[in-house]
């Protein structure tokens, strides 16, 4: 439920609500792609998922419909909905914030986020400038790294503007894994569009210790700024990944 509204920001002339089919379908896609719905997970039925998710049975069956469609789900006329474990492209498209990395064979990766620090710094110029807000306005400031099958792959820098997420958990370990969602649950912020420029470095010092990579040795670098439904700059990011054996999806449609 959303306990609050959202805070600053203009508003964007084409911004529209998010049917609420997309939110089930959202959470549900989530469920997959972080693993708590591993495939061949048999999903309970449409009446069941109706009074889980709260909403009516023509909702469900629209967001069942569609991520079937994607390649997340299949029905089975004995068994019934079930999980496959895999997901093309364009069943990924709506979901723009998580894990990008696919396996060689296209399959989803199950990644486990664990953060390193969660410290408040004053905005530079720079980001001041893309926040709309005042230089040296207090931005909260996550580190963390993304592990596959224990393997690190991934670590990222993201930045909000501390007043916006008053009461965000400041414990490593009481940071949401999924941050989209507990912007929109605990903040009515609701992640709109991603802008995103994708571009290769050599690997620093600090990738090779963290991502367990060779010198000389390369990363993905994806710098990404997500709107909120406002037009307003939510979450400031710089992803550093290895790509020696996943790579990164993206579909523009």
């Amino acid at each position: 439920m959303v306990s609050k509204a959202a805070k600053g920001g203009s508003a964007s002339p084409g911004a529209l609500p998010v049917p609420l089919y997309e939110h089930v379908k959202r959470q549900i896609a989530e469920a997959i792609l972080i693993g708590d719905m591993p495939a061949g997970t048999v999903l309970p039925g449409e009446v069941a998922l109706a009074n889980q998710y709260g909403v009516a049975v023509g909702t469900i069956r629209r967001a069942l419909a569609d991520l079937t469609a994607g390649g997340m789900l299949m029905r089975r006329r004995k068994t019934g909905t079930v999980v496959t474990g895999r997901a093309s492209q364009s069943g990924l498209q709506f979901f723009f914030q998580y894990f990008r990395l696919l396996g060689k064979d296209g399959s989803l990766l199950h990644s486990k986020a664990e953060v390193l620090s969660v410290t408040t710094r004053a905005a530079d110029a720079a980001e001041a400038e893309l926040f709309a807000a005042p230089e040296g306005e207090p931005l909260l400031h996550l580190h963390r790294i993304r592990r596959v099958a224990g393997a690190p792959v991934l670590h990222s820098r993201i930045s909000m503007v501390a007043s916006r997420v008053p009461e965000f958990p400041r414990e490593m370990t009481k940071v949401p894994a999924l941050i989209y969602r507990h912007l929109l649950e605990a903040y009515g912020i609701r992640i709109a569009a991603v802008r995103e420029k994708v571009t290769a470095e050599v690997a620093t010092k600090e990738d090779r210790k963290l991502l367990g990579l060779p010198a000389p040795g390369a990363v993905l670098v994806i710098d990404e700024e997500a709107y909120d439904q406002t037009g307003a700059l939510a979450i400031l990011s710089r992803h550093r990944a290895t790509t020696a054996h996943h790579y990164y999806s993206n579909e523009i449609r």
